[in-house]
């Protein structure tokens, strides 16, 4: 790897082969769960530990939003907050999922009170809210990226859950279906952002630790769901 700067097409496939080699698509837990063979307590399972992911999401963009001093890097980032927790009329990410974990069987309540949460998905969760409070906002922010795979992940995963998982009904997969639109203007943006202000070798070279970090944060997680669940019969 150069220690010089990186035009932006070298820059972005640097970026890209994390995704491409430490994208949690590739963990065994993630892979079954896309080729349906997952009971139906490891797929609760999987909801309701994610779902504290999903919770914290906004809590992380605003710290970013907290640490930047850009205003129309602020003013676009706001969105994020406002997608997931929703606005007055609108319903947000958070509440989606809420509705997706009632298709599956678990109450607002068993969901809001991390009832089912693994220690090890606590832990990894809270170091990303953790990054993205202490680390200068640019590398925050290219931690983010791995938006850049989520809308073909999130096809493929809709598509598994409406083929393997018919017990689950079709309205509570609405989250999946507005992230595969959002993911995508959401890592356009992150990107345009990431190139931008990363801009020396050593922001570059960062940015690229930050993104393998949340490749080992979502990685991390599907350990502790993996681990609690078992592994699924082939």
């Amino acid at each position: 790897m150069t220690t010089g700067l990186w035009d932006h097409e070298t820059f972005i496939a640097n970026l890209r082969e994390v995704g491409g080699r430490a994208y949690h698509d590739k963990h065994p837990f993630h892979v079954a769960m896309n080729e349906g063979r997952l009971s139906p307590e490891a797929l609760r399972g999987w909801v309701a530990n994610r779902f504290y992911y999903q919770r914290n999401i906004p809590v992380k963009d605003a710290a970013i939003l907290s640490n930047c001093p850009q205003r129309e890097v602020r003013r676009v980032w706001i969105q994020r907050v406002i997608d997931h927790d929703g606005s007055l009329g609108n319903e947000g990410g958070i509440e989606a999922w809420l509705r997706l974990g009632e298709a599956c069987e678990l109450s607002h309540d068993e969901l809001i009170q991390d009832r089912y949460v693994q220690p090890g998905v606590r832990f990894a969760v809270d170091a990303y809210v953790n990054f993205a409070r202490t680390q200068p906002w640019p590398l925050a922010i290219a931690s983010s990226l791995t938006e850049l795979f989520a809308p073909d992940l999130m096809a493929a995963r809709l598509a598994a859950f409406e083929k393997f998982y018919t017990w689950i009904e079709r309205a509570g997969l609405d989250y999946f279906r507005r992230r595969v639109t959002q993911a995508r203007r959401d890592s356009d943006e992150a990107l345009a952002v990431t190139l931008e202000y990363c801009n020396t070798p050593e922001l570059q070279r960062d940015a690229i630790r930050a993104i393998e970090f949340k490749c080992d944060v979502l990685w991390s997680m599907l350990d502790s769901i993996h681990h609690a669940y078992g592994t699924p019969n082939r």
